[in-house]
């Protein structure tokens, strides 16, 4: 995979809380801070989707109302 140069400023307690589970890993704080990237991106790429997608559900007339679900839970 090619990668490129990216710089950014950390709080002082973030660099620390990076080298210390770099430390504890064994792993550098690059490989961590590229992973927590990749993980945060990927969360936020599928919750995006999620939502468009119940949007397009709700435009569509695929949803349950409020009573229903009730219903289906037993609660009144």
């Amino acid at each position: 995979m090619a990668s490129e140069q990216f710089s950014l400023r950390l709080p002082k307690e973030t660099k620390s809380k990076l080298e210390e589970l770099a430390h504890a890993t064994g792993r550098s704080k690059a490989y961590l801070a590229i992973d927590a990237i990749e993980r945060y991106l990927d969360i936020e790429a599928w919750q995006i989707q999620a939502i468009q997608q119940g949007i397009k559900d709700i435009d569509n007339g695929e949803f349950m109302s409020v009573e229903d679900v009730k219903k289906d839970w037993g609660i009144q």
